[in-house]
């Protein structure tokens, strides 16, 4: 085989050379390095277009990391970037349908197999390989890096990642209002499955709570499951950002990264003040969560998540982080006193499609309902006197 087929096969791993780091600046804030050390130009500007059109310094970061990948691959091909085409695309979609992930190979030697489903969730673990969603936001990565250098006037004639004309035709001119139409995916673009939000059943989310150890780990959740802020949002709150008699919290929102206000439950107000009352106020503009061990520092977002893994392994389940704002989402949705607008108010999300997918039925609530249908035994067929038993076997059947 050669390199390509070898490389789409699996069968060849990519060498990890160059790497991605943070730089003294703004615009951007991550570089990506070649071999030598020194920063790979196109790949500068276009984290510096990025960077002026005010994204996230984690969305330059998760670029940078999808060009680097693009980038090992071009060197190992010999390719350069501006003589890239379809083929090296469909190599590294290959590449990446076939190879083992780094990533899942960091885990517990107790961790299930990758792919099985956790019986008591019905959740299933990671894959061994990347997901599909993964594919697809290499793709985009690519093909955003090959369209700002084409308007630039730079590298090739034809963006290397093929483009859906009808699915271009057909959203250009959507109202936000209209549901998604279904359209064909573009080549190389990976089936996704609409797998429907995972909420935490009550009797597993009681098991959940009582395993948390402290105040600050029960005033986390309750807040987690009151307000349906998402677990970066939440870790970053200051004294300043908590508004006790309007029992609300004020977090900075993904992607707009506005200032907005969302509710919180009494009882996790209150489970906030008995955590404050034993750690002590923190200092103002200083984030409430604190570690509990070693010098005194902010709660990050993966020590929270090391919460969840050893509650985790005390359960045999595999709850996420954000599960948490997904069993929020499911209780309002479903309790039957917010309106379906009210809920997307709460929850700030863009589209009420996406709010709508919360109406829907769990499996463990219909437990009770399909044990009494099978247990339910056949009517029993009743003809009415008169009629011979050989003509009603003639006409209806043994």
């Amino acid at each position: 085989m050669d390199v390509r087929t070898e490389l789409m096969e699996g069968r060849r791993a990519i060498p990890r050379l160059g790497r991605v780091i943070e730089v003294n600046r703004l615009h951007p804030p991550y570089a990506v390095l070649d071999p030598a050390g020194a920063e790979v130009e196109p790949v500068t500007a276009f984290l510096r277009d990025l960077a002026l059109g005010d994204s996230s310094p984690l969305t330059c970061r998760s670029y940078g990391y999808g060009m680097l990948r693009w980038f090992r691959l071009l060197w190992l091909l010999g390719t350069g970037w501006e003589r890239a085409t379809e083929s090296e695309v469909a190599v590294l979609t290959g590449w990446l349908r076939s190879a083992a992930n780094p990533q899942r190979q960091r885990h517990r030697a107790d961790a299930p197999d990758a792919g099985t489903v956790n019986l008591r969730t019905g959740k299933a673990s990671l894959r061994a390989g990347y997901a599909p969603r993964t594919i697809n936001h290499a793709l985009t990565v690519i093909s955003g890096f090959y369209e700002f250098h084409a308007h630039e006037g730079r590298g090739p004639v034809v963006n290397p990642v093929p483009d859906s004309a009808q699915r271009r035709r057909t959203l250009g001119h959507r109202s936000p209002l209209e549901p998604t139409p279904k359209i064909g995916r573009a080549r190389l673009r990976q089936r996704v499955p609409d797998r429907p939000p995972r909420s935490i059943p009550d009797p597993l989310w009681d098991e959940l709570f009582a395993a948390m150890t402290c105040d600050r780990d029960r005033a986390l959740l309750e807040i987690f499951v009151s307000s349906g802020a998402r677990a970066e949002e939440l870790l970053g709150i200051t004294v300043g950002d908590i508004d006790w008699s309007g029992q609300r919290i004020y977090v900075i929102t993904k992607g707009t990264r506005a200032r907005e206000a969302v509710p919180v439950s009494p009882q996790g107000l209150f489970r906030l003040a008995l955590y404050l009352d034993a750690a002590g106020t923190p200092a103002f503009g200083e984030p409430v969560w604190r570690a509990r061990r070693g010098p005194d520092r902010p709660l990050t977002y993966w020590a929270m998540r090391r919460i969840m893994q050893r509650a985790n392994t005390l359960h045999g389940t595999n709850w996420s982080l954000h599960d948490l704002r997904h069993t929020a989402a499911y209780r309002m949705a479903n309790g039957g006193k917010l309106t379906l607008p009210e809920v997307q108010t709460i929850m700030r999300h863009a589209d009420i499609q996406t709010t709508n997918r919360y109406l829907s039925v769990h499996f463990e609530e219909l437990f009770d309902k399909l044990t009494e249908h099978y247990s339910t035994p056949r009517p029993a067929r009743h003809y009415p006197a008169g009629y011979a038993a050989a003509d009603i076997k003639a006409v209806f059947g043994g």
